[in-house]
């Protein structure tokens, strides 16, 4: 037996390394396997777009005031608050002729009567409708009227009014064309709030 172990010690040994590096792999193998880490980023988050800003409302305030001009105006202005931008009302004013929980809204006269007026220039506005339709204040007399007084015209901004100063004077209010940048589509929306003499 000796001999036996004597002759093959060499193979012996081989298989038994082999054995060894054999177990040794199966038990790495047989191992259960790492959980793999997977990093995710968070998802976008939805970004609101700007909210637009709102215009600010163009008045001209007159009559019994402190300081008859052309305001700026925050929507959803009234007009208790146009009056106070105009430096608020003389001691002549009669506010109770006019409402002044009404709304404003661009390009309105607002005239403040005095105390026994009898016919205002300017009609104090009353009703909504009467300012959308534009039958709120008297028609601008467009030969006439100051170029502060015609910017108050749906569409018409201070170039334009200064092109209606310098093209006077107008036979028909339909001439009122012939200035640049006026077209049919603005002469649409003034027609019945111009008038000439």
């Amino acid at each position: 037996m000796s001999n036996w172990v004597e002759r093959y010690r060499g193979h012996i040994l081989i298989t038994l390394i082999n054995l060894v590096v054999l177990g040794g792999v199966i038990v790495f193998l047989g191992r259960p396997p790492q959980p793999e880490i997977i990093v995710t980023s968070p998802p976008p988050t939805a970004t609101s777009l700007p909210t637009p800003t709102p215009r600010p409302l163009r008045v001209y305030v007159s009559g019994a005031v402190n300081h008859p001009d052309v305001y700026e105006l925050p929507p959803e202005s009234i007009v208790k608050d146009a009056i106070e931008a105009a430096g608020g009302a003389t001691s002549e004013a009669d506010l109770g002729r006019i409402n002044l929980a009404l709304s404003v809204a661009n390009g309105q006269h607002i005239y403040v009567p005095k105390v026994g007026e009898e016919s205002p220039p300017v009609s104090p506005p009353t009703e909504p409708s009467d300012i959308a339709s534009g039958k709120a204040g008297s028609k601008i007399n467009i030969n006439t009227a100051s170029q502060s007084e015609i910017e108050t015209l749906p569409g018409i901004g201070p170039s334009k009014a200064q092109g209606i100063i310098e093209n006077r004077p107008y036979h028909s209010i339909e001439e009122i064309k012939k200035v640049p940048g006026i077209g049919e589509v603005t002469f649409q929306k003034i027609k019945d709030l111009i008038a000439v003499d």
